[in-house]
């Protein structure tokens, strides 16, 4: 008889008549639709890793392009393990600055990333933009599929021929471990626009780059 009327108790208390959801039943479908849409849009994110300079700079630029959902400062294309901005300033690691550049395809096409990368640097002159310098500024371009090495190929002997009257000697290889830079490297701009470097730097590099690609930015 006990058993009977706690199977009885138990049935009637678990039971929902109206058949609609209750408060745990909905946040957990909810939380679930959630987790599927944030996998669903980080699956249809394409990456493209470039290096230009301080990533400062190259941060602050792609950051404002429509399509963009993120941009990470950090280090790609050295033989240290797990290297620190210190050890990268000493121009022996290998590693050139690079921003990897999280983007839709959907929203922007690889080859309008690479024409803001033209056109927001300067690809002639080697290990160095302005008063930068080192191997750890070069000027490069990190291809993650054959797809973005053949455009990134055509669009240096077109879009950067067009546009610069040097050589270019922007490196295009095979993407390599990427390293995070330290937390005071992201996002650095818009947290220290009133630095000097800022200023004298990135500011007028922003200015220019607003310009040419009004109709590319974010509202």
């Amino acid at each position: 008889m006990k058993t009977l009327l706690l199977n009885f108790f138990l049935l009637t208390s678990c039971h929902n008549p109206s058949g609609e959801l209750n408060k745990h039943e909905k946040t957990t479908m909810e939380n679930s639709t959630q987790d599927q849409e944030d996998q669903s849009q980080k699956d249809s994110l394409a990456i493209a890793t470039l290096g230009a300079g301080c990533f400062w700079c190259v941060e602050a630029v792609f950051q404002e392009l429509k399509g963009v959902s993120k941009v990470e400062s950090g280090y790609s294309g050295g033989h240290l393990e797990d290297p620190s901005y210190r050890a990268i300033c000493t121009g022996t690691t290998g590693h050139a600055e690079v921003c990897q550049i999280h983007f839709d395809p959907k929203l922007i096409s690889y080859s309008d990333i690479l024409e803001v990368f033209w056109t927001t640097h300067d690809p002639t002159t080697l290990n160095r933009q302005g008063a930068d310098a080192g191997t750890q500024y070069r000027s490069v371009i990190y291809y993650h599929n054959p797809q973005q090495k053949e455009i990134a190929e055509k669009s240096k002997a077109t879009i950067a021929t067009e546009l610069w009257d040097e050589p270019i000697v922007t490196e295009i290889s095979p993407a390599q471990k990427f390293y995070k830079a330290e937390d005071y490297h992201q996002d650095y701009y818009s947290g220290n626009g009133e630095q000097p470097y800022c200023q004298i730097v990135i500011a007028p590099k922003l200015k220019k780059f607003r310009e040419k690609f009004a109709n590319k930015l974010k509202k």
